[in-house]
């Protein structure tokens, strides 16, 4: 399953960045999920599928994210550890 994804990053927090569908409008996005982030700001485009390596985050925990909810959230990594993805 290959997907189109935009990941943008929040201006608010270092280290957190929000994956979506490329095409799907950041209006549709929960309001309290965009209120806490801020004004994304694009960082990059990619073609996500399961096999693919993404720096803090499983592409297949990413992908079904995006199933279920829509988008998935990036926390930025805790001082001394990884990120922990919001399920």
């Amino acid at each position: 399953m290959k997907r189109l994804c935009a990941v943008y990053r929040s201006p608010r927090k270092e280290g957190m960045y929000l994956f979506v569908d490329r095409d799907r409008p950041l209006e549709e996005l929960p309001a309290e999920l965009l209120a806490g982030f801020g004004k994304p700001e694009l960082a990059l485009s990619l073609v996500l599928t399961p096999e693919r390596r993404l720096a803090r985050a499983d592409a297949a925990t990413v992908l079904a994210a995006l199933d279920e909810k829509g988008f998935y959230l990036q926390l930025p990594p805790k001082p001394g550890g990884d990120a922990e993805p919001v399920p």
